[in-house]
């Protein structure tokens, strides 16, 4: 169920932008008097899923979720129709029309996608504002996981500044994001009351962009163990654990925050513990179990929002408008200095790809409509992005050219552009199967 709720917010998400960004190349097509032959979602080899005609234009739905496209009289595009370009220009074929018209038609999509995605990054935070936790709440310190403790962080640090840039809002993701993007190279720290910069090596940019610790956390708040509820069944359940209780000790042994008891329970797979307990503040239980074997009593605990005080950014909508653009700016500046990290050798290429399970994953297993327009906003700068770059068959592809034939005055040649398409789009579709392949080979695998 999990997969089909994923599965269905990306074709959601992508049948959206896909459609906008082909009206981006229709509209303009449109007002220029160029005819438009098709308009598709999804591609149509062979046979439509739906389809219908309107005037000049078929309108349908294909059946290979790869993407859609509009298909333009006179124009070398995915289509291939060469038969079409063997005959003498016409007036309403894009071919015949000035340069500068064809190069506003071409980058209509993009256009669209990009201001798509600046005006959903507005509208999320106009309707949802940004909630979020400040540095400066979180009373006990952090507890790290292992990669975080082989970057020299430890139990109880307060973060300070990452790279010389403040701190200010608790999440592990921003510490993650100035080492791989800005190439932090230390870390401050307060520890037991002394400020501390710790050195970060640079291997730790290909450590922490490789796809296997993409999810995996650095640190996370350090809160005291509160029972929220409990695993049915479990042992925690069976011994009489209730929801409120604080788990303080196991086996005796303090265990002051939960990262303290879950550390402990591992040690003690499959075997009897005693865990105490304070119920309401006043009575202290000594309730006995046995531990699982993957070493978890079946206790979900509270997180950091029931502990901190969170916040949240309300904004206008003349606010949340040009927040969203600068919030969208500050997202393409980051794929620029990522491309940047790959060149240098620090990021490699492969662990950056992902297919449809990659992207599908990251809307998450439930349907939560503020994090559903948040990954279309960013999907959409994606689309605009990676339509941009200077590969035939894709929109910049034929910006490229066309801008070439603005400098030298001299269009490229039917053939050369035939040709030109069909090895870009060799290169798309194999750049789409390695992807897809890297998520099945990760799924078995890993």
């Amino acid at each position: 169920m999990n997969y089909v709720i994923m599965a269905g917010q990306l074709m959601l998400s992508l049948s959206i932008l896909i459609v906008l960004h082909e009206m981006g190349h229709f509209l303009p097509a449109r007002l220029f008097g160029t005819r438009v032959e098709k308009f598709y979602l999804f591609f149509d080899p062979w046979f439509s899923l739906f389809k219908y005609k309107k005037g000049e234009t078929e309108y349908g739905i294909g059946w290979l979720p790869l993407g859609g496209y509009v298909k333009i009289s006179g124009m070398i595009d995915e289509s291939f129709d060469t038969e079409q370009m063997k005959q003498p220009p016409q007036p309403w074929e894009f071919r015949s029309k000035p340069a500068w018209q064809r190069l506003i038609i071409m980058l209509g999509g993009v256009t669209v996608n990009f201001i798509l995605g600046f005006l959903i990054y507005g509208m999320v935070l106009w309707v949802w504002g940004e909630e979020y936790l400040p540095n400066e709440n979180i009373k006990y310190g952090i507890f790290v996981d292992s990669l975080g403790t082989e970057m020299g962080l430890r139990d109880g640090d307060h973060i300070l500044a990452v790279g010389g840039k403040p701190f200010e809002k608790f999440n592990d993701r921003e510490v993650v994001r100035e080492i791989i993007i800005n190439s932090a190279d230390n870390i401050r720290v307060q520890r037991e009351g002394e400020e501390i910069t710790l050195p970060i090596d640079p291997r730790f940019i290909g450590i922490l962009s490789s796809h296997e610790n993409k999810s995996r956390g650095l640190f996370a708040a350090r809160v005291p163990f509160v029972a929220a509820r409990l695993v049915e069944d479990s042992p925690a359940e069976k011994a009489g654990i209730q929801p409120g209780d604080a788990i303080i000790a196991l086996n005796g042994e303090p265990t002051p925050f939960f990262n303290d008891f879950a550390r402990l329970a591992q040690q003690q797979k499959g075997q009897p513990i005693t865990v105490s307990v304070v119920r309401q503040e006043k009575d202290t239980l000594q309730l006995e179990m046995v531990n699982t074997e993957e070493g978890k009593v079946g206790i979900y605990p509270y997180g950091e929002a029931y502990f901190f005080d969170m916040k949240r950014q309300e904004y206008s909508l003349a606010q949340a408008l040009p927040a969203g653009v600068y919030k969208g700016i500050g997202f393409l500046n980051d794929q620029f200095k990522a491309f940047g990290q790959m060149f240098r050798g620090r990021i490699k290429a492969s662990e950056s790809l992902g297919g449809f399970g990659t992207i599908g994953s990251m809307f998450g297993a439930e349907w939560v409509w503020e994090r559903f327009w948040f990954m279309t906003a960013i999907l959409s700068l994606i689309l605009a992005f990676m339509n941009l770059l200077p590969i035939p068959a894709l929109d910049g592809g034929h910006v490229m050219f066309l801008l070439y034939e603005v400098a030298t005055g001299r269009k490229p040649s039917d053939k050369f552009m035939e040709y030109a398409t069909m090895i870009g789009f060799i290169i798309v579709l194999g750049l789409v199967i390695y992807a897809n392949g890297l998520d099945i080979f990760r799924s078995w695998f890993n």
